[in-house]
């Protein structure tokens, strides 16, 4: 294997900082609830001269002689919040007012889709992105390094969003967190990455997809990192679309007219650019060879690939699970969103390590999360195996926000419990009392393709309140599939429902709903509903995730425009 030039110092740099930061989360699991004790402080501490800290007293909850007193203090004085409770003082905060919910001002704001039409924006503060972003990424790197201590003897293919998408009313900038923690790393760390951020600028997704593969198949990669595992189908899609073009700009050392790219972004890819004859050629020979050429055989000393694997992106992993060399390890990409990164998975699985010592966490047990008066468990009180709905508490401004998640508790480090993601609360959708929840969806779409022999490229299904019933979307693998088809998986699909939810069986037997109906989408519905939802703001780039079973009109309304 071909060591790049840089790699020694990349392990030395990456590993140094990264022992650091590991030295730091084995102090905090040694004592989980003096840990949680200690950031709840920290925090309150850190915004109690802000108008929310006055507000809620936070001076006096931190006068509490104990850890007991001090939840009491914390439960009485601050209710849970969701976004819509925060609205107000974000808005303020983004037209220049200080000091509000956190000391002065966030460096930048992350956006993510709503309840309501409009998106959430979420602030970043230099504390937080100092304290979690910063840091929980250098060990981050450090668990690649640990797993697979090859991981960056090659390039890193790293798929971030824009580090600017836009700016509020004070001018205070939105875009994505992964942008800018890539854009602020060391400049003796960045040609380490398989492309400039610039690249993540190209507005046309199909443009976009085939800069990053015309650029990141010539070298040797030998790490990726992307939230969302479709991300790499819809790459490996433009490789074989494109395979022809890009062999040709491989071979003069060009990058293809024959895509919508800004003249800045082409000049600053440009250095990237050589002819390379002679790589186009032992492509063109394995494709020869293969029929179609994939990670495996473009990429053969790769060493870690990280995204998403639990929760519905498992329909996915599922679809690239033999795209890599089978010494490669999947690591799970952790429990992350918008709102929080709240930990890293450290065992080359998918059990996230929650970071006790950078949020205050709270939970309720699922089974009593829609009681008027649950009980709040801390951290150090999780059961292994149970399910929780999770609550969050943050340097940031998110004090007791409910992330409307659900994480199941798999294990522990030291004293500090482990979880897996599950899935969003609200893919559960009840009409009528049935109940159903996305993964019973999934499994039955699962089952149905075993009994009828037919493969779902992507579907998503949606209740519609007003008739009643389901509507289910498919793109089959069989172009040429048909709408009687599509109405017998359709079937299938609800047959199985049946089976798997005795609810859903009951109220369907009883007509309370409806008979579900099928729709076959557009080729790529999957990227042009992604173009879409982005454009709409319903979604951000780099961390794209999209329900399979949903009721929301905004995105129903795009698909019915999919539709054959």
């Amino acid at each position: 294997m071909k060591k790049e030039k840089n790699a020694w110092l990349y392990n030395f740099m990456l590993g140094f900082a990264g022992r650091i930061q590991l030295s730091a989360l084995k102090k905090a699991s040694k004592n989980c609830k003096k840990q949680e004790e200690r950031t709840l402080r920290g925090i309150l501490d850190y915004a109690k001269d802000t108008e929310w800290g006055k507000a809620h007293k936070f001076e006096e909850i931190l006068s509490a002689p104990d850890f007991d007193t001090l939840i009491e203090r914390w439960q009485k004085n601050v209710p849970v919040q969701d976004y819509e409770d925060l609205r107000p003082f974000i808005e303020r905060h983004k037209n220049g007012e200080e000091n509000l919910l956190f000391p002065g001002k966030p460096i930048m704001y992350a956006t993510t889709s709503g309840t309501t039409k409009e998106p959430k924006w979420i602030p970043i503060t230099q504390a937080y992105y100092k304290n979690v972003y910063s840091k929980m990424t250098k060990l981050w790197l450090y668990t690649f390094i640990m797993h697979r201590p090859k991981v960056f003897w090659g390039k890193c293919f790293s798929v971030v969003g824009k580090v600017i998408e836009g700016y509020a009313p004070d001018g205070t900038i939105c875009g994505s967190v992964s942008g800018r923690t890539q854009q602020d790393c060391p400049e003796i760390i960045k040609p380490l990455y398989s492309a400039p951020a610039k690249i993540f600028h190209i507005e046309d997704y199909g443009a976009r997809n085939y800069a990053l593969m015309r650029t990141g198949v010539e070298q040797n990669i030998t790490s990726f990192i992307t939230a969302n595992p479709s991300t790499i189908l819809e790459l490996q899609r433009s490789l074989d679309e494109n395979f022809g073009e890009i062999m040709r700009d491989i071979e003069n050392g060009t990058l293809s007219e024959k895509f919508s790219i800004d003249s800045d972004i082409r000049s600053a890819l440009a250095p990237l650019y050589k002819p390379n004859p002679t790589r186009a050629a032992e492509l063109r020979a394995l494709k020869e060879k293969n029929g179609r050429i994939l990670p495996k055989d473009y990429w053969p000393d790769f060493q870690f690939i990280t995204t998403w694997r639990c929760g519905n992106t498992k329909v996915y992993t599922d679809k690239i699970k033999d795209f890599f060399p089978a010494h490669a390890l999947h690591q799970e990409f952790g429990y992350f969103a918008s709102e929080c990164r709240f930990g890293l998975v450290m065992n080359g699985d998918c059990d996230t390590v929650p970071f006790a010592h950078m949020h205050y966490l709270e939970f309720v047990d699922f089974d009593e999360f829609e009681s008027s008066s649950p009980r709040f468990r801390q951290l150090h009180e999780l059961e292994v195996g149970k399910r929780y709905v999770i609550y969050v508490t943050t340097f940031a401004g998110l004090y007791r926000y409910n992330m409307n998640d659900m994480v199941e508790v798999t294990g522990m480090y030291g004293t500090i419990p482990t979880f897996q993601f599950i899935q969003k609360i609200n893919g559960i959708i009840s009409m009528t009392g049935e109940k159903v929840h996305e993964r019973q969806f999934m499994e039955a779409v699962e089952q149905a393709e075993k009994e009828t022999g037919m493969q779902c490229r992507f579907y998503v299904g949606f209740a519609d309140v007003q008739e009643s019933r389901y509507h289910f979307y498919f793109d089959f693998t069989d172009a040429d599939a048909t709408q009687e088809q599509a109405e017998r998986f359709s079937r299938a699909v609800d047959a199985k429902l049946k089976a798997i939810n005795v609810e859903y069986e009951a109220k369907r037997d009883s007509f309370r709903v409806k008979d579900p109906v099928a729709h076959l989408l557009k080729p790529k519905a999957f990227e042009l509903y992604k173009e879409e939802a982005i454009k709409q703001k319903l979604a951000r780039d780099g961390q794209f995730k999209i329900n399979l079973l949903m009721q929301d009109e905004k995105r129903h309304e795009i698909f019915k425009a999919l539709v054959k």
